[in-house]
């Protein structure tokens, strides 16, 4: 008898154990299963890569069920299925319902569930089942097998490979995908991706608060035009007829592993496709859209387009001009209304073709299936209100076109993957083009001619050093100011012909050279690059603008030197480097104490707020970092590197510039989207500045086990919010400070990095607000930082002719 009881455990301790394992690992739920918030259940898809559970946000104690990527550590949330009815509490339960639909409900209450699959038909209930399929698609089953619903058609904020964008024509289902309402909220947001089918050409477009900011398309056979880069990472297919935009990834040798990708709309107003780097355990942006200011919907007027590589952006089309003198951001016009009356008559008339382009918006635009593109031109030419034209299908041997009639809106150039465009022209226009080309011709035959004739001159031309400072005395000459001019001989003895032994650095425009004059004063050279960007307008500004400088916290110019092709500036010798190398070396931090350190903090303030305010001219600096920061021999701060700064006029408060210059993780928002900067946008810099020095951590090199994964400026958000600001304080300095004024120096620096320029305080609220005791006002969240600096820390210039612009990289431990 004991025997038989013994085996009756064992059996029933098996059955347990089995049902036990199947529970925390099984990938399906039937109408006698469900997933408890209480017990932690989830479903696991059979690949082990997707999870579905109850979860909160950050900062947040609302539960909501969603899908996740399992094996990645920082929890990425994929879907959610009651993204706008969250439960108060952790009595929630997932299953399948008495009607067949799949439901949430909440233990305390539950009367009715607080979401569900809401099928209208369903068969019977019982032989239901809900899956959870490796490709992260939670779907439900019926008993013949069919799926009749899935979350798929229901996306959230992101697109996973499989999924869907556009209208189902049977069904009416319009598959959009939207963006949190914030980091904390998963709710609907304000920021959707949507296929627009609402005519025959369908087009892509990003909405922020209904207003269109971005477009994609139309397909010309090979990619949506408004995404250049997916031509060569094959993301995406389409279907013209069904109007469908399928996110998909094409496998073959080079990729046989699992990989994950992912689509996904941030609160921000932007989209990302990100790649999962398993070895840096982050997210990698594989391409952005909007990518720059040209990308914004309708960034110029109608009949005009955006160059993102020019000074002045919009320029009006080929035979049109803008609506009002040089307002070219405006609507452009056609040149010559009066002779629209010879259209089509055959009077010189014809097409411009204008390379490179993103095609205008196809809204007004018909598409011509079987056409080729002569065909299509002549089509075009017998009807006077078709405006352009171009191919529909780029592929070898495609066939059909695109015809527009009315305006051409949203038209922008490419460097690579864009399209050719077909304009119309009058008979003035098309002959002038021709015209012009053999203009451009001869001129340049001719400058070629010119410029052998002056090389061939200067090859045996021996230098005169009184030239060369002639030369160079007209540069101060032109702006009222007294420099020291150095001969070329004289810094090649300082820096021993520019020996790789005395180099300190490179910098985004050329090295930087430690040197030693005949009296025995070390001096830093800094030797403008031949392949640089940065020409002599740019040298000139440097050293014009910093020989008018004069303060305690600003680098002090020697002099400089211009000979021939060599540009050159002296500055004073820094003995004890820049900041980054005490604040992020392991063995140097602990030599910045407090007191150093917040020492450190007003220089740069009392620095910045003299070129705000206290100079002969306000100047933005406009590339504020820890490596700008150079230290002298008593750990005194001084700022450098003027390269990028601007000077304003006295009533000046904005500007706007066509080429962004700086480095990404102290850039304003505002700088990034609108090229817009002021004085608030070196007080965002300094904010960043700030935090930087008291945490001893890089804003865009931070890595926290915290959702979603940590800039400094969103850890230091999450520690303030929970009360624990002071957590973020370099533990090398942990034991020599007072709380209270580090906690200060914290909300000021929350206050400097406020999303809204107008939010931020002036640098001479700033200096008052380190300097007292006086009560602080409270920072509001900075979304915008949290959630775009820590993708790419590397300087930048969003002009795709330049190179990057003064990231200085210290070679050898060496002051300068």
């Amino acid at each position: 008898m004991d025997s038989k009881q013994t085996c009756k455990f064992v059996l029933l301790c098996t059955i347990v154990c089995v049902l036990f394992c199947t529970c925390t690992s099984i990938d399906t739920i039937a109408t006698t299963q469900f997933i408890s918030d209480a017990k932690n259940d989830t479903l696991l898809s059979s690949n082990g890569v997707f999870r579905l559970g109850f979860f909160s946000p950050p900062m947040s104690k609302n539960r909501y069920v969603g899908i996740w990527f399992s094996e990645v550590h920082v929890q990425n949330v994929v879907w959610v299925a009651n993204r706008d009815s969250p439960l108060k509490s952790n009595d929630g339960v997932f299953k399948i319902l008495g009607n067949g639909n799949i439901g949430i409900f909440s233990e305390s209450q539950a009367k009715q569930p607080v979401w569900s699959s809401n099928v209208t038909e369903v068969s019977a209930a019982s032989s239901i089942h809900a899956k959870l399929l490796d490709s992260g698609n939670l779907v439900l089953i019926s008993g013949s097998g069919r799926v009749i619903w899935q979350s798929f058609d229901h996306p959230t904020d992101t697109i996973l490979a499989g999924m869907k964008l556009g209208v189902d024509k049977r069904t009416g289902l319009n598959r959009v995908i939207t963006s949190w309402k914030s980091p904390n909220d998963p709710g609907t947001g304000d920021v959707s991706f949507v296929l627009d089918a609402s005519t025959e050409l369908p087009q892509l477009y990003g909405e922020m608060d209904s207003y269109r900011v971005w477009r994609g398309g139309p397909w010309n056979g090979q990619i949506m035009i408004g995404v250049p880069m997916a031509s060569r990472i094959k993301p995406v297919e389409f279907s013209i007829e069904a109007a469908i935009f399928n996110y998909t990834f094409v496998n073959n040798k080079d990729e046989v592993q699992v990989v994950f990708r992912r689509l996904k709309v941030e609160t921000a107003g932007y989209a990302e496709q990100q790649l999962w780097n398993a070895e840096s355990k982050e997210w990698t942006i594989i391409w952005t859209a909007p990518q720059d200011r040209c990308d914004k919907y309708k960034r110029c007027g109608a009949y005009s387009l955006c160059n993102n590589t020019n000074s002045i952006q919009c320029m009006c089309l080929p035979g049109y001009e803008a609506e009002q003198y040089q307002e070219w951001d405006m609507n452009c016009v056609e040149k010559r209304k009066e002779l629209h009356s010879s259209c089509g008559k055959g009077k010189g008339e014809g097409f411009m073709k204008i390379t490179g382009l993103k095609l205008p918006d196809a809204s007004n635009a018909n598409f011509m299936k079987n056409m080729s593109l002569q065909e299509c031109e002549l089509e075009c030419f017998k009807n006077c209100n078709c405006t352009a034209y171009a191919s529909a299908d780029v592929n070898v041997g495609g066939r059909g076109c695109f015809a527009w009639y009315g305006e051409l809106i949203d038209v922008r150039t490419y460097v690579a993957d864009g399209q050719d465009l077909y304009i119309r022209v009058d008979a003035q226009g098309h002959g002038m083009h021709k015209k012009m080309m053999l203009l451009i011709i001869f001129v340049a035959l001719g400058l070629g001619v010119l410029l052998f004739i002056y090389w061939w001159r200067k090859r045996d031309k021996k230098k005169d050093p009184s030239n060369e400072v002639s030369h160079a005395n007209s540069l101060a000459d032109n702006s009222n100011i007294e420099l020291t001019f150095f001969q070329l001989d004289t810094i090649l003895k300082a820096t021993d012909n520019f020996s790789p032994a005395k180099k300190l650095g490179q910098g985004g425009f050329g090295p930087v050279y430690k040197g030693e004059l005949l009296n025995g004063q070390d001096i830093a050279v800094k030797r403008l690059s031949r392949s640089s960007e940065q020409g002599i307008s740019e040298f000139k500004n440097e050293a014009l603008l910093i020989a008018k400088l004069q303060h305690r916290n600003l680098v002090r110019l020697l002099g400089c030197c211009i000979d021939n092709e060599e540009k050159i500036l002296i500055y004073e010798f820094m003995p004890n480097l820049s900041l980054d190398c005490f604040l992020f070396d392991e063995t140097r931090k602990s030599l910045l104490d407090w007191n150093k350190r917040h020492d450190i903090i007003v220089g740069i303030a009392r620095g910045i707020l003299y070129l705000h305010q206290d100079s002969r001219f306000k100047i933005i600096h406009r590339d504020l970092k820890t490596s700008n920061i150079l230290l002298d021999k008593d750990l005194n701060p001084k700022i450098s590197d003027f390269g990028t700064a601007r000077l304003f006029g006295g009533n000046q408060s904005q500007a706007n510039t066509g080429t962004v210059v700086g480095t990404f993780g102290y850039m304003s928002p505002e700088y990034i989207l609108h090229g817009l900067f002021s004085d608030k946008s070196d007080v965002f810099s300094f904010g960043v500045l700030l935090l930087e020095i008291i945490s001893g951590k890089k804003n865009s090199g931070v890595v926290l086990d915290v959702y979603p994964p940590s800039n400094l400026i969103s850890y230091v958000w999450e520690r303030w919010t929970a009360g624990k600001a002071i957590d973020i304080l370099d533990i090398s300095i942990a034991d020599s400070c007072p709380v209270h004024e580090v906690l200060r120096c914290i909300q000021v620096g929350l206050l400097c990095v406020q999303d809204n320029s107008p939010d931020r305080p002036t640098m001479s609220t700033v200096v008052f607000m380190l300097s007292n005791d006086a009560a602080l006002p409270l920072p509001k969240q900075p979304v915008f930082a949290m959630y775009r600096s820590h993708h790419n820390p590397d300087s930048i210039i969003y002009d795709t002719n330049s190179s990057s612009l003064n990231d200085l990289t210290i070679t050898n431990p060496v002051g300068r």
